[in-house]
């Protein structure tokens, strides 16, 4: 693996039987499974109503036990909240309610009526070593587990930026605040904010070359 393609990755990132990262932490990172998958991304369900990882934030699979299979590491791309039956439309029920609380808690079944997923956009993939940031040679398996990357994953992980081009030539509408809100959240998890921003707007600046208006407005929704 060559030195521009590949980041160098903490223990924390492994694989929870090989990383030493203690289960029950890693369990509590842990926010749903593959539902669909593809070669360029994936949708999970969440585990948990409204507890999907929030837009831009950096998410993996794990490696499966048994014949070597590299994380998947995605970008949270959209998440939504709908009806698990499509035939059972969500209805308003708090017309005499004071609070949203008490709409939930006079409706308690609404939780096992309803489902979050999100999409995330796949930025790499990595084995015990290293994480490369381009497409992976098979996309994730369905049911796989999905983590939220912890601090330090995500900072290991952005040791290199390649990524971007990912992000920024993925083709949908919202690619653009996509990309905004996973590097405030990247440079919130770096050690050296500040060296990171410079980084990061040295790589979209040469992405982005000659497209200045759009540049500007990514760069304008990064706040570090």
């Amino acid at each position: 693996m060559t030195s521009e393609n590949a980041t160098p990755r903490t223990d924390e990132s492994r694989a929870p039987d090989a990383a030493g990262t203690p289960e029950a932490e890693l369990r509590a990172r842990r926010v749903g499974e593959v539902v669909e998958s593809a070669s360029d991304g994936f949708t999970a369900q969440c585990y948990r109503v409204e507890a999907a990882p929030p837009l831009g934030a950096l998410v993996r699979t794990a490696a499966a036990p048994g014949p070597p299979a590299p994380d998947i590491y995605g970008v949270v791309s959209r998440v939504v909240t709908e009806p698990l039956d499509a035939a059972r439309p969500v209805l308003a029920r708090g017309e005499r309610a004071a609070t949203e609380e008490e709409v939930l808690r006079d409706h308690p079944q609404l939780e096992r009526l309803l489902t979050s997923r999100f999409q995330a956009v796949i930025v790499g993939f990595g084995d015990r070593a290293a994480a490369c940031q381009f497409l992976p040679p098979a996309p994730p398996r369905v049911h796989s587990f999905i983590y939220q990357c912890s601090p330090p994953e995500i900072a290991a992980f952005t040791a290199g930026l390649d990524l971007l081009r990912l992000l920024l030539h993925t083709g949908e509408g919202s690619g653009d605040e996509v990309t905004a809100a996973f590097l405030r959240q990247a440079a919130a998890a770096s050690p050296q904010p500040a060296e990171f921003a410079a980084r990061a707007g040295r790589v979209l600046a040469m992405e982005l070359a000659a497209d200045a208006a759009r540049l500007t407005a990514i760069l304008r929704r990064v706040v570090w």
